[in-house]
């Protein structure tokens, strides 16, 4: 049976990398993996606010002329990366951050990680956080990661002192989770970046209470952590292509309008505070 809905829902996000890319603005790239990690190589989706679709909406942007720009790393579920997450790098990219959703799992190729994770994709983030820095259109300063369900969890990972961050001198400047797995192998979280998470009271797949839980028992000395909770809201309430929702894994899925709609008000905001203009250096070093 979980088979059966695993195919229903791998055909619902069908879209591959590539043919994601061929619906999108956007172009496919490939950058070094970090030194001593596996695979030497990663893809990933990079839109661009000076180019293609998003080039040629109008409203308020971060940015203006033709940069260097703020920039968001971008990190998929345990299904890889989909037309879902190339929608959401097209989506920044119109509000004009550069934006690299980054592949996990092809390069490994691997179909996917659901029930397993993945500790390769907080790392991988860096990668993507070192090659955004080297583009020329790109502020290093001002470059932030969020993430979905497994690529959430990774996100937490990603930008925890005790964890990933404590092995990078540049860092992320912000980061956002969207229902994430929130049982990080730490005692006391100590985010490196002020975190958003954005999480359904109703969720199966990730449950809210290991949120509140590590929210309340975050360092204060740690940079802030704001959750966000929605009454009756299940996992993966942004994927529209759920409609009435789908079970999955025995957790149960489903699209929420008004929470998207919400979420995305709020990510828009924390972005915007938290990648505003910024000296030359001055990234985030907690």
């Amino acid at each position: 049976m979980k088979r059966a809905c695993r195919i229903s829902l791998l055909g619902l996000w069908l879209p591959s990398l590539l043919g994601a890319v061929a619906a999108s603005a956007g172009t496919l790239v490939e950058f070094p993996n970090l030194s001593g990690h596996m695979p030497e190589n990663l893809t990933g989706y990079l839109a661009r606010p000076d180019s293609g679709l998003a080039a040629e909406l109008d409203g308020d942007s971060p940015s203006s002329g033709g940069g260097p720009f703020p920039a968001v790393v971008v990190l998929h579920g345990c299904i890889g990366i989909t037309g879902h997450f190339t929608g959401i790098a097209d989506r920044l990219s119109s509000w004009g951050y550069v934006a690299l959703a980054v592949d996990s799992l092809g390069p490994r190729d691997i179909s996917s990680r659901c029930g397993i994770g993945s500790l390769d994709q907080p790392f991988d983030a860096y990668a993507a956080l070192r090659y955004l820095s080297e583009l020329y259109f790109v502020d290093p300063a001002r470059v932030a990661v969020l993430g979905n369900s497994m690529g959430g969890f990774a996100v937490l990972y990603a930008v925890d002192h005790d964890l990933a961050a404590q092995y990078f001198r540049d860092r992320f400047r912000a980061a956002i989770a969207f229902y994430p797995g929130c049982d990080i192998p730490t005692a006391a979280t100590m985010m490196t970046a002020p975190t958003l998470i954005l999480i359904g009271e109703a969720d199966e797949a990730s449950p809210v209470k290991r949120c509140r839980e590590m929210v309340a028992h975050a360092r204060p000395d740690g940079a802030p952590i704001a959750l966000t909770v929605y009454p009756g809201v299940h996992h993966n309430f942004d994927v529209a292509e759920l409609g009435r929702g789908i079970r999955f894994f025995d957790h149960w899925l489903e699209y929420n309008q008004a929470a998207t709609k919400d979420a995305e008000e709020r990510v828009r905001a924390f972005l915007s505070a938290h990648l505003a203009g910024t000296s030359p250096g001055a990234g985030n070093r907690r």
